[in-house]
């Protein structure tokens, strides 16, 4: 089974306090789906050709189903909630190889 990844870029912040409040929710919401953080919105970027420098988490999940799951479920929705209009994202779910 091919694994599932949501990879999101934080555009920008107008609210610093938006995503910190996602993410007191965000986490223990996608616990209950297995999903292992490999990057977080602090990590280091180094972006390259036409990149931009800006926060990127990476999540993986054990399926693309799981990923798709998650994002829907009530209780990351309450934490979409929270964020708000707190942040613009680029957003995506996407299938492994």
């Amino acid at each position: 089974m091919k694994k599932g990844y949501w990879v999101v870029a934080y555009r920008s912040v107008s609210d610093d306090s938006a995503p910190k409040a996602y993410a007191e929710l965000a986490l223990p919401a996608l616990q209950p789906f297995g999903a292992r953080f490999l990057t977080m919105r602090s990590s280091k970027v180094h972006p390259q050709e036409s990149g931009l420098q800006q926060g990127t988490v990476i999540v993986e999940f054990d399926s693309y189903e799981t990923a798709l799951a998650a994002y829907e479920s009530e209780a990351y929705k309450k934490a979409l909630q929270a964020l708000g209009s707190g942040a613009e994202r680029d957003f995506r779910i996407v299938e492994g190889v």
